[in-house]
C-alpha cells in the first residue's frame, strides 16, 4: 500500500459512434472535474445559466484552493482600496499586471481581466466570502491576523513602477489563520446552494468522445464506494496528509498513497454523459514527479505546495484527445525572505559572491532569478546587527509560526559565519575579492541613502558592517528552508470562452479548462492572489461557456 502512485491513471478516449446507445449511468448537461476554486466558479455560473451541473472530485472538494492564503488579487478600484486610501484604476492595474504576465495571455485578455476586476471580488461577496481593507505596517509574505490588505506582488519595488502609483491588491479573505479555506467554504456553499450535484471521491479515468465529430461527450468515472468504511478511511487520509504537509512532510506523503492504494484497489468505474460540455479544473502537476522532471526538470527537489489532486490529470485528460498544452515549464518557486523584516536589507550573492537580484523583490522573483539563473543556488548574507533584529522579529514580532520557525532554524542551525568578509567567503567557497566587492558597492549604496545597483529602495538598504557575517543557504532543497513550488502552466484555451485548443488552435468540440488546468494570466509570473483571481476569471468562463455550448447534432 506504501508502494502506491499518488497520480491519477489516464488512459485514451473512449470513442464512441453513438453516445445515445452508450449505457450511460448518469447525465448531466455540464460536467466539471475537480471542485477547488476554479471548478466551483465554474459550477456556480453554469447553474446561474440554467445548466444542469455535476461536479466530479478525486476526494472531497477544496483542492489547493483551500490550503491556500485565501488571498485574491484584484484592484481597479475595489471598495478596500478606496477605503484605505488608494485611488487605483484598471488602468493602473493593466500597466503593472502587463510587466508582470509577459505576454503570457494577450492584452486584450488582460485588459478584460483587470476591467472586471472590482465586479470578481463583488461576485465572490455575493457567494458569501468577506474581505477587508487593514492593511499591515511592511510588506510582508503573508499579512497577519486583522490584516487583509497588502502589496502582494512587485508593486513598490521601483522598477516595477510605472506611471501610476503603487496600489495594493492583494485581498485575503477575512479568517482566523489562513483563509484559503474560508474562501473555498464559501464557494462550496454557494455550489450547492444553486443546485449543483457532486460526486466525491471518484477520479476521472478517461474522457468519452464521439468519433466521428471528435466531441466530448461524456467521462468515464472511477468511484469509491458510497458508505464503504475504506471509503472514510481515503477521506480521513488525504485530511490528515493536508493538516500536516507542513510539518510532517514524510508522514503526509506515506498518507497520500495510501489513499491512492485504496483508491486503485476499491473505485469502480462507471460512464457519466455531458450533453453539452466538460470543463476541465482539476489543479496544476506538481504531485505529478514524472510530469516535473520531464517539464521541469530543475524544480523536482522543490516542496509540493498543493494538493495530491494537482496530480496533473486534468492537463492529461485535455492532451489525451488532442488538446495542445504550453508553459509546462514555468513553475513559480517561493523564496520570500520577509518576513523576517529585517532580511531582505541583507544582500542576496550566487556561488562566487556576486548579488544577482534586488532583495525588496516579491518572493517568486527571487525564486525564478536564482532557479532559472543561478542553478537553484544561493546565500543571504547578513551582518550581526540584522542578524539580531531578524532574530527579534522572529520572537517577538507576531509572526506566522510558518514564517518565524524556519527563519529562527536557519539563523541558529543552518547559518556560515565569518569575522570577516573574507573569511565567511572562505566558509562558502566563494570568490572573497567577487564578495568583498558585492558588500562595498551595496554598503556605499545604503551609507549615501540611495542608488543601490540593483535598484533597491534607500529603506531597504542597511550597511553590513558589523561582524561576524553570516550567510543562509536559501537554496532549492535547503531542509530548513524547503522552497515551496507550485507548477502554472497547463491546456492552451481560447481565450474568449475557454474551449481547450488543439495543435492547430482549434477548439475541441465539448471540451473547456480553467483555472492551474489551462494557461491562464499567472502562467508566467505568480505573485499572491493571482491564481485564485485566475480561477474565479477563467472558471466562470468556462461555466457560462459550457452552459451555452450547443451540438449540433443532438443524439
Amino acid at each position: 500500500m506504501k508502494g502506491a502512485d499518488t497520480t491519477t491513471p489516464v488512459a485514451p478516449p473512449l470513442e464512441v459512434d453513438d453516445p445515445a446507445a452508450v449505457q450511460w449511468s448518469d447525465e448531466a448537461e455540464v460536467i466539471i472535474v475537480g471542485w477547488g476554486a476554479a471548478g466551483a466558479c465554474a459550477a456556480i455560473e453554469a447553474r446561474s445559466r440554467g445548466a444542469g451541473v455535476l461536479v466530479i472530485d478525486r476526494f472531497e472538494g477544496g483542492g489547493a484552493s483551500a490550503l491556500s492564503g485565501g488571498v485574491v488579487y484584484a484592484g481597479g478600484g475595489t471598495p478596500y482600496q478606496k477605503d484605505a486610501g488608494f485611488a487605483d484604476t484598471p488602468e493602473a492595474m493593466f500597466d503593472y499586471l502587463r510587466r508582470e504576465v509577459r505576454g503570457v495571455v494577450s492584452d486584450p485578455t488582460l485588459r478584460r481581466f483587470c476591467d472586471s476586476s472590482v465586479a470578481h471580488l463583488a461576485w465572490l461577496e455575493a457567494q458569501g466570502a468577506r474581505f477587508g481593507a487593514a492593511m499591515p505596517a511592511q510588506k510582508t509574505s503573508y499579512p497577519p491576523d486583522g490584516c487583509y490588505l497588502y502589496f502582494s506582488g512587485n508593486e513598490v519595488v521601483p522598477a516595477y513602477g510605472g506611471a501610476h502609483p503603487p496600489a495594493p491588491r492583494g485581498h485575503r479573505t477575512l479568517a482566523k489563520g489562513q483563509a484559503g479555506a474560508t474562501l473555498y467554504a464559501a464557494l462550496r456553499a454557494s455550489t450547492l446552494h444553486q443546485g449543483a450535484r457532486t460526486i466525491a471521491q471518484a477520479t476521472v479515468r478517461r474522457l468519452v468522445r464521439e468519433r466521428a465529430s471528435g466531441r466530448v461527450v461524456g467521462v468515464e468515472v472511477w468511484q469509491m464506494p458510497p458508505g464503504d468504511p475504506k471509503t472514510a478511511e481515503h477521506a480521513r487520509l488525504n485530511a490528515q496528509a493536508n493538516r500536516w504537509r507542513n510539518w510532517r512532510a514524510g508522514a503526509a506523503e506515506r498518507w497520500r498513497r495510501e489513499a491512492a492504494a485504496l483508491e486503485q484497489a476499491l473505485a469502480r468505474p462507471r460512464l457519466v454523459r455531458a450533453t453539452r460540455a466538460v470543463v476541465l479544473a482539476a489543479g496544476g502537476f506538481v504531485f505529478n514527479r514524472a510530469m516535473v522532471k520531464q517539464h521541469a526538470p530543475k524544480y523536482t527537489r522543490g516542496w509540493k505546495n498543493g494538493h495530491a489532486g494537482c496530480d496533473g490529470s486534468g492537463i492529461l485528460l485535455g492532451q489525451s484527445v488532442g488538446g495542445a498544452a504550453d508553459h509546462l515549464g514555468t513553475v513559480s518557486a517561493w523564496r520570500f525572505i520577509t518576513p523576517p523584516y529585517a532580511w531582505p536589507k541583507g544582500i542576496v550573492v550566487n556561488l562566487r559572491g556576486e548579488r544577482f537580484c534586488n532583495e525588496q523583490v516579491y518572493g517568486a522573483t527571487l525564486g525564478h532569478a536564482m532557479v532559472e539563473e543561478q542553478g537553484g543556488r544561493a546565500f543571504l548574507v547578513l551582518d550581526a546587527r540584522l542578524r539580531r533584529q531578524a532574530i527579534r522579529e522572529c520572537l517577538f514580532g507576531g509572526l506566522w509560526a510558518f514564517q518565524a520557525f524556519p527563519a529562527l532554524a536557519l539563523m541558529l542551525f543552518g547559518a556560515k559565519k565569518g569575522r570577516t568578509v573574507e573569511e565567511l567567503a572562505a566558509r562558502l567557497r566563494a570568490e572573497a575579492a567577487t564578495l568583498r566587492a558585492s558588500v562595498e558597492a551595496y554598503n556605499a549604496a545604503a551609507r549615501a541613502g540611495g542608488g543601490d545597483p540593483l535598484g533597491k529602495s534607500a529603506d531597504m538598504c542597511q550597511a553590513l558592517e558589523t561582524g561576524p557575517f553570516y550567510a543562509l543557504d536559501l537554496s532549492i532543497g535547503t531542509p530548513l528552508l524547503p522552497l515551496a513550488t507550485i507548477t502554472m502552466g497547463g491546456l492552451r484555451v481560447d481565450e474568449a470562452d475557454g474551449s481547450v485548443l488543439d495543435a492547430a488552435g482549434q477548439a475541441i468540440p465539448g471540451l473547456y479548462a480553467a483555472g492551474r488546468t489551462a494557461v491562464g494570466v499567472p502562467s508566467s509570473r505568480y505573485m499572491s492572489g493571482l491564481s485564485l483571481a485566475d480561477c474565479v476569471f477563467s472558471g466562470r468562463r468556462a461555466g457560462a461557456s459550457a452552459a451555452a455550448a450547443t451540438w449540433e447534432v443532438i443524439r
